[in-house]
């Protein structure tokens, strides 16, 4: 078991869990290269150490449908809610006292959220941990393939509006790809897919980890859009 402690000081595992081996050809790829990635791949912000800062996990779960390919689920926050609401996340939050590390802690939130059973997920890496400023989040991204996808949906409607699986070959599609520009000066990639608006954290995670798994085709960087209700939006 990992002491979430020890996780804040930025040490990861990319290739510390196990693929089965009849995971998907096409995972393969980005499996290899994630074991060869640091902080740096995803921010250029360095990672501090753990003290006083809160420790959380997301899950990063990829799927695959039939005629579609392979997919990643997101959920949307609900416009309720007083932080980070309507925005579209990965499934995760804060590590509770009895989560035995991050990945206990990602699948938790993720069964919480959107109602994912655990048995039906096998982890295949964990990513460095991220510090998220803003909220003074330290976070590991925890990602795993969906060996027995579900139905799943919002469990509790005050927190979550809806839950979607993004296709990879409609979020490389340079009609869904721009980047943003936050009221701060801050300017970050984003998509516009399934009716939402994906930025900050999740759409630079998204975007690295497209580039990684080879997925990734030549987007219009130079389409920037300001964020829309500025007021709403906090610092990424």
């Amino acid at each position: 078991m990992t002491d979430p402690e020890a996780e804040a000081l930025g040490a990861h595992s990319a290739g510390g869990p196990t693929p089965p081996a009849d995971i998907p050809g096409w995972f393969e790829p980005l499996l290899t290269r994630l074991r060869q990635t640091d902080a740096s791949d995803f921010t250029r912000l360095p990672t501090p150490d753990g003290e006083g800062r809160r420790q959380s996990a997301v899950l990063i779960l990829f799927g695959e449908q039939p005629e579609v390919g392979p997919d990643i689920l997101v959920l949307q926050r609900a416009a309720t809610m007083r932080n980070h609401a309507g925005q579209p996340a990965f499934p995760g939050g804060a590590v509770d006292p009895g989560d035995a590390d991050s990945i206990a802690c990602a699948l938790r939130e993720a069964e919480e959220e959107v109602g994912l059973d655990p048995s039906t997920v096998d982890v295949v890496a964990t990513l460095p941990t991220l510090w998220i400023p803003v909220s003074n989040f330290l976070v590991t991204p925890v990602v795993a393939w969906w060996r027995k996808p579900h139905p799943v949906g919002p469990v509790d409607p005050a927190e979550v509006a809806r839950v979607e699986r993004l296709p990879i070959r409609e979020l490389v599609d340079p009609g869904h790809r721009l980047r943003v520009r936050h009221p701060s000066g801050w300017i970050g990639p984003a998509f516009r897919i399934h009716d939402m608006l994906v930025w900050g954290f999740t759409a630079g995670v998204l975007s690295t980890l497209l580039e990684l798994g080879g997925w990734a085709v030549e987007w219009p960087t130079g389409r920037v859009e300001e964020l829309p209700t500025p007021g709403a939006a906090p610092v990424p």
